[in-house]
C-alpha cells in the first residue's frame, strides 16, 4: 500500500469521561470485540489477578482508577485503531489535554444515571476548542437510569451540540429489554455476560414487528413513542456537522455486559475521520506528505521497571516511519536514529518497522525527548498547542534518607519532565525543590511513585504558595532586575523557565503594577515557550 491508502485506514480517538462512568470499561471491551485480547480484565475488583489491561501503573491496580493515558492499537475492519484512555479523574486533566491534541475524534462516555458531570464539561470544552468530532455513548443502562430524552436534553444544553440517536434503549435497569437500532431497523436484545460476545446476540427485525411488543410491553410503548418524537425533533446527522465537532451520534448500551460495544467500535471506524493536516509555526503538514514528522505528546517514565526506562509517546503527524531511520529533533538539532520503536497494547510492546500518520508510537530513550519535541527528517517544524498550566496547589519535597537525595532528584525530574507533576527548583540558597498540581492527588500519586519506581520514600510538606506565573519580558534588564529584587520567589521548572511564586493573587497584582515591561504567564508550552492567560487551541 501507499502512504496515501495507509493513511485512509488510520483511526485515531481518545475516551474521556467523568470518574467511574465506565470509561476503562468500554476501552477493554473494544479491544475484546475487536480481537485484541481473550479475556477482559476486572477494573473492580482490586485485589483480583486481573487488572484493566489500560490500567498498569501499580497504583492503579490497587485503587481502581486511571492516572497515566494508555495507548493500544488494534486492526478491525481492515482499520488500524490508535485508542487512547486517558484518566477521568480532573486532577489529571493536563495529561487529558494534551493526549487530546494528539487525536482526531473522541469517545464520550456517559453514565446513565448520572449525565453530563462536571469533568465532562471541561472535557468537552477542550474539544469543541479544537473541533474534534465526538461520538457519545451512554452507559449502564442496565441499571437504574435518568429517561434517556432527559439525557439528550442535557447533553444539548450543557455541551452544546445537536444529539442525533443511533440507537434507543427498551426500558431501563431490571426492565432494560435491549436498544433499538434505528438506523437498520432492528432491536438487539439485551443478555446479560460479561464474556459474551456481540456474534451471539439476538435480533428482532422491524420496529412494528408485534413480537417485540409482545414481549416487552409498557416499556416498548414508551420507546416507541420516543423513537417517533426523536424522529421528529432530531435533525437528521450530517457528516460535515460532525466533522465541525456540532453534532454527536449517540449510543446507549452497557459496556460491562458487552452490550452495545459493537455499534459504538462499528461507528469508529465507519464514521472517525481519517488523519487530517496539523499546523506548525511554520506551515500546515498534511499527512500523506511522503516525508515523515512527529510530535511527543507524552512522556512515560518507567512503564518497564526492570528498565527503568522512559518512552517517547510519538503521533506521527505526516509521512512514513522506519525503523532505524535517520530523525532530527527539531528543539536540539540533534540526530537520532530509533531502532527499538515500540507500538502498544497498554503495557504490552511490540516493536514495530513501520508507522504512518495518525498511528501513536513509542521511543524509548534517557532523556533525548520531552513533551513537545518535533521529529522530522529534517525539516525544522514546530507544532503548537501542547500547554502547561499554572499550578494552584504547591508542596515542598524532601527525601526522608539523606542518602537517597540523588534518586529523589532524579526521580522528580523524570516524573517532571513526564508532566506527571510539575517541579519548580527555588534560586534561594536552600530551599526545598517544590511540587506544582492541579489537583491534590497529584501529589499522592508522584509520591506513591517516588517510593516505588526510584526507591526514594519522600516527606511532603505544604507551601506558603498558592500561584505560579511563568515570566518573560522583552527587555532582559528588566526581567533580572525583577528577578533579583525577588528572588526568594523565582523558581526554574524542569525546562529552565523562569516563574514567580506568590501567596495571594493580591501579591500578583502588586508585581504586575510595580514591574510593566514583565509579563506574568498562566500557561507555558512546551520548551518554555510562554502565552497568555488562555488556551491556544
Amino acid at each position: 500500500m501507499n502512504i496515501q491508502q495507509e493513511v485512509a485506514r488510520r483511526r485515531t480517538f481518545a475516551i474521556i469521561s467523568h470518574p467511574d462512568a465506565g470509561k476503562t470499561t468500554l476501552t477493554e471491551k473494544l479491544l475484546l470485540f475487536a480481537g485484541a485480547i481473550q479475556i477482559a480484565g476486572s477494573v473492580k475488583a482490586r485485589k483480583a489477578s486481573r487488572h484493566a489491561s489500560s490500567d498498569w501503573m501499580e497504583i492503579e491496580k490497587q485503587r481502581g482508577i486511571s492516572v497515566a493515558s494508555s495507548v493500544m492499537q488494534m486492526e478491525y475492519r481492515d482499520c488500524v485503531i490508535n485508542l487512547l484512555d486517558t484518566p477521568g479523574h480532573q486532577d489529571f486533566s493536563e495529561d487529558t489535554y494534551r493526549v487530546l491534541t494528539a487525536v482526531d475524534a473522541a469517545l464520550m462516555v456517559i453514565d446513565a444515571a448520572n449525565g453530563v458531570e462536571p469533568q465532562t464539561k471541561r472535557l468537552l470544552q477542550v474539544c469543541r476548542a479544537r473541533n474534534t468530532p465526538i461520538i457519545t455513548f451512554i452507559n449502564k443502562m442496565d441499571r437504574e437510569v435518568r429517561e434517556p430524552l432527559d439525557l439528550l436534553s442535557e447533553i444539548e444544553s450543557h455541551l452544546g451540540m445537536d444529539t442525533v440517536p443511533f440507537s434507543w434503549p427498551v426500558g431501563m435497569g431490571k426492565a432494560f429489554g435491549g436498544v433499538f437500532d434505528i438506523r437498520q431497523d432492528r432491536m438487539r436484545l439485551f443478555r446479560p455476560g460479561q464474556e459474551r460476545r456481540g456474534g451471539d446476540d439476538e435480533f428482532i427485525q422491524g420496529l412494528g414487528n408485534p413480537e417485540i411488543a409482545q414481549r416487552f410491553g409498557s416499556a416498548f410503548e414508551q420507546a416507541n413513542g420516543e423513537i417517533a418524537l426523536i424522529n421528529e425533533a432530531s435533525p437528521p446527522y450530517d457528516e460535515a456537522e460532525f466533522l465541525a465537532g456540532r453534532q454527536t451520534p449517540v449510543f446507549f448500551g452497557s459496556a460491562i455486559n458487552n452490550f452495545g460495544v459493537q455499534e459504538v467500535l462499528d461507528a469508529l471506524v465507519d464514521m472517525a475521520p481519517r488523519p487530517g493536516p496539523r499546523q506548525s509555526l511554520q506551515r500546515e503538514v498534511q499527512p500523506d506528505e511522503p516525508r515523515f514528522s512527529g510530535v511527543v505528546f507524552k512522556v512515560q517514565a518507567n512503564m518497564d521497571p526492570a528498565h527503568r526506562d522512559r518512552v517517547a509517546f510519538v503521533r506521527v503527524c505526516s509521512g512514513r516511519f522506519e525503523r532505524g531511520m535517520r530523525l532530527k529533533v527539531s528543539r536540539t538539532n540533534k540526530e537520532m536514529r530509533p531502532n527499538n520503536v515500540v507500538s502498544f497494547l497498554s503495557q504490552r510492546r511490540e516493536l514495530l518497522d513501520e508507522a504512518y500518520a495518525g498511528d501513536v508510537i513509542g521511543i524509548p530513550n534517557h532523556g533525548v525527548l520531552q513533551l513537545g519535541d518535533v521529529l522530522t527528517e529534517g525539516e525544522q517544524l514546530q507544532f503548537t498547542g501542547l500547554p502547561f498550566f499554572a499550578p494552584e496547589l504547591f508542596q515542598a519535597v524532601e527525601v526522608k534518607d539523606p542518602l537517597r537525595t540523588k534518586q529523589l532528584r532524579t526521580g522528580l525530574v523524570q516524573l517532571g519532565e513526564e508532566g506527571a507533576i510539575q517541579v519548580f527548583r527555588p534560586v534561594a540558597a536552600g530551599g526545598a525543590m517544590l511540587l506544582g498540581a492541579v489537583g491534590q492527588l497529584q501529589f499522592e500519586v508522584v509520591a506513591h511513585r517516588l517510593k516505588a519506581e526510584y526507591n526514594a520514600d519522600a516527606r511532603l510538606m505544604p507551601s506558603r504558595y498558592t500561584m505560579a506565573r511563568w515570566i518573560t519580558s522583552e527587555d532582559p534588564k528588566a526581567l533580572r532586575k525583577f528577578m533579583d529584587a525577588n528572588a526568594a520567589h523565582i523558581a526554574y521548572d524542569v525546562v529552565d523557565a523562569a516563574a514567580f511564586l506568590v501567596s495571594s493573587p493580591a501579591q500578583l497584582r502588586v508585581a504586575e503594577e510595580l514591574y510593566p515591561d514583565v509579563k506574568f504567564h498562566a500557561m507555558r508550552e512546551h520548551g518554555g515557550r510562554v502565552f497568555g492567560d488562555k488556551v491556544q487551541a
